[in-house]
């Protein structure tokens, strides 16, 4: 497939992988990714993981504030396909139409489950049991055309956004390149979306970071790994902010009052929540960096701590 020419769109980590496949085993003419952005407390100007991986190949890059208004450039150039992994913006008509084999997506969940930014997320957030890729071609709204292959994965107990990332991100390099022949002489399928089926997973919101101690063990388990390691699930203590990297859980019978921290010792702070108590086991404090519980608990007066409320608001 060294003569197929693709154009490749994309932005993230993610995307990393795919595009590395794609070098590999075809000829990326060009590749589109986001526009550098101003990063940290010192605005430091960065480029895209993308855009580093295209420039280490020494692969042209395209990078418009808003594709649906500048796109000139892409229709100028010579390509077969275009394949998009997280890119990051709609694509308009004129550049969907464009490529003779079409425009093909790789997406982080078993569609029609999960369209949207944040599938990694949802998943784990909902508790799910299976996750996987989707091989599609695209169309104007968002993840809804026509599948041409999936590959399921077992979410493991020990997986996060991390690490779910990044073996979601392989597979789906591997997959494209297992069906990218099939798709190049037309054999490939072709499968509808079913409309009934379909779930959201809209970009995770400000207010969805925090946890609220009223819902059962398993539950807030499930928001502290599906936000781990980004954004972080948090919640506050006498106005102050406390983001949770992980903790495990211990059904109990609880006599105070749910949300509130019930125990405190060297190796241990205990929140209660609707079925028992949540053990945190490492935390990143406000203004101070990730540590283990232990090593945070050695520099507070434990005995203020019993019985104070987690704020959820």
């Amino acid at each position: 497939m060294k003569d197929l020419k693709v154009i490749f769109m994309g932005t993230p980590d993610f995307a990393v992988p795919v595009l590395q496949k794609l070098i590999e085993n075809t000829n990326v003419v060009l590749v589109v990714t986001q526009p550098d952005k101003l990063v940290g407390r010192k605005q430091v100007l960065t480029k895209t993981p993308v855009k580093i991986e295209a420039e280490k190949h020494k692969i042209s890059v395209f990078q418009p504030e808003k594709i649906r208004k500048d796109f000139s450039f892409i229709l100028n150039t010579e390509a077969d396909i275009i394949i998009t992994c997280a890119y990051g913006q709609i694509l308009p008509k004129e550049i969907l139409t464009f490529p003779r084999l079409g425009c093909i997506n790789v997406h982080a969940s078993l569609l029609p489950k999960y369209r949207g930014g944040a599938p990694i997320h949802k998943c784990l957030l909902n508790g799910d049991d299976k996750t996987g890729i989707t091989i599609m071609y695209m169309d104007e709204a968002m993840d809804s055309g026509d599948i041409i292959s999936q590959k399921e994965y077992k979410i493991l107990e020990s997986d996060n956004v991390g690490t779910l990332h990044e073996k979601l991100s392989q597979l789906g390099a591997d997959l494209l390149i297992e069906v990218l022949p099939s798709i190049v002489n037309g054999t490939n399928e072709r499968i509808k979306q079913n409309e009934e089926e379909v779930t959201y997973a809209y970009t995770i919101k400000r207010e969805e970071e925090r946890i609220d101690f009223h819902k059962k063990g398993q539950e807030v388990l499930n928001h502290i790994r599906g936000l781990n390691p980004w954004p972080l699930a948090n919640f506050m203590v006498d106005n102050l902010e406390y983001k949770v990297l992980e903790a495990y859980f211990e059904t109990k019978e609880i006599q105070e009052e749910v949300g509130k921290i019930v125990e405190v010792t060297k190796n241990t702070l205990g929140i209660a929540c609707q079925d028992g108590i949540i053990y945190l086991t490492k935390i990143k404090p406000f203004g101070k960096k990730e540590m283990n519980i232990k090593e945070y608990l050695n520099g507070i007066d434990k005995e203020k701590w019993i019985g104070k409320k987690v704020g959820i608001l």
